[in-house]
């Protein structure tokens, strides 16, 4: 088996062809294969200083990259452009972190390898791009299935936008009004509170806790502040484990929970509508396709499907017996199997549950106003009124 030599960080100075320089960080295997990728950028390597792996080591490439390359690819490949000189083309267009693996892609590819294998080879694509890639070379239909999965990527990074934006507004209002909060307690409630306290007049038990609780916060603000960065490195340490968490609560919230069936459920058919149009068996894209359901009871019923499938059950009789996929949804896959069409149905699904997503998030996003408006008042509110209360105490005895 071909081993690919060790890619390592660069740090460098080339000479641009207007007479200027330019620095910056790059992935290759060596100082000639930088120089050489440079001088297809039309700049002059003058000096590098290799650094330690870890600074920049290479990172695993994201959904964009996944989706330009495969665009590209699908639109060079359809023309009848040669697949060595395509990703040579697509390496020009894709980010830079991406640029030197998809070069390496090609040197494997022109050296003999197939595409599937060479893309296990150099890492960074999963187990569903390259069983569709394999499948595809077996076909001869490689342009259609990198065009079917760049659908399918994009219809993942709209899904991933919504749910982004879904998250990121609570989270931008929650952390405005406790840095509000803070502020308020911490300076404003102690410095008004300490003005009417030398009145020799009392204030009500929630003002001394507030005022108390501000005048900690000022006296020990750098051991807090340890405690918040140390929570902080210890949530990134075990950043799956807190995700899973998450992951797990968000199943159980209303409507919320919603949106996450409907966002698993459209990555679930997209990748079985690539998946099957490539000539994959529906049991071995079953295999793959349920590694996007995250439902413990919907993938526990999928995989009881696809073992009875393999076992020679009826298709259309399994399906049925999915009671936790909705009905819906049971009764359109029924009618594609019977008229010999999933792949369409696949396809129409990953769309509709698209688009379930866009309004689920919708109504979510507007029932969270209200509530971020109520969450503020009391956060805001009360350090307010603990103020309010004893002056309007102190005016209403002095009349």
């Amino acid at each position: 088996m071909t081993r690919l030599a060790q890619v390592n960080p660069f740090f460098f100075i080339a000479a641009k062809p207007t007479g200027g320089k330019s620095m910056g960080v790059r992935q290759a295997r060596s100082e000639r294969a930088l120089a050489e990728a440079l001088r297809k950028e039309r700049l002059v390597l003058l000096r590098t200083w290799k650094l330690p792996g870890w600074l920049g080591g290479e990172k695993a490439p994201g959904l964009k990259d996944h989706a330009e390359l495969n665009a590209q690819l699908a639109q060079l490949l359809s023309r009848g452009v040669p697949l060595v000189e395509a990703l040579e083309v697509a390496a020009s267009v894709v980010t830079e972190g991406f640029r030197a693996r998809t070069l390496r892609l090609q040197e494997l590819v022109a050296g003999g390898d197939s595409f599937h294998e060479a893309c296990r080879k150099i890492g960074g694509f999963d187990t569903v791009t390259i069983a569709v890639y394999r499948a595809a070379e077996q076909t001869g239909d490689l342009a259609g299935a990198c065009e079917r999965l760049a659908v399918g990527i994009r219809r993942q990074l709209a899904v991933r936008g919504k749910a982004a934006t879904l998250m990121i507004y609570p989270a931008i209002v929650l952390t405005i009004s406790v840095v509000v909060g803070i502020g308020m307690i911490t300076f404003i409630v102690p410095m008004i509170g300490g003005a009417l306290e030398k009145t020799g007049r009392d204030l009500p038990w929630f003002t001394v806790m507030l005022m108390s609780i501000g005048l900690f916060i000022r006296a020990y603000w750098v051991w807090l502040m340890l405690g918040v960065g140390a929570v902080l490195v210890l949530a990134i340490l075990g950043r799956g484990a807190v995700g899973g968490l998450i992951n797990r609560m968000s199943r159980r919230v209303p409507m919320l929970k919603d949106v996450v069936f409907a966002q698993e459920s459209a990555r679930f058919f997209s990748v079985m509508a690539a998946m099957t149009r490539s000539g994959i068996p529906l049991a071995d894209a079953l295999g793959v396709g349920v590694t996007a359901i995250g439902d413990p009871g919907l993938r526990r019923d999928l995989d009881r499907l696809r073992t009875r499938l393999i076992e020679g059950g009826v298709l259309r009789t399994l399906i049925d017996q999915v009671e936790s996929m909705p009905l819906a949804t049971r009764r359109l896959l029924i009618a594609a199997d019977r008229a010999g069409d999933l792949e369409h149905a696949f396809d129409g699904l990953a769309d509709d549950y698209q688009e379930e997503v866009d309004k689920r998030t919708s109504r979510v996003l507007a029932t969270l106003e209200p509530m971020l408006i109520v969450f503020l008042f009391v956060i805001i509110g009360s350090l307010i009124l603990s103020i309010m209360i004893p002056m309007m105490n102190m005016s209403g005895q002095g009349l």
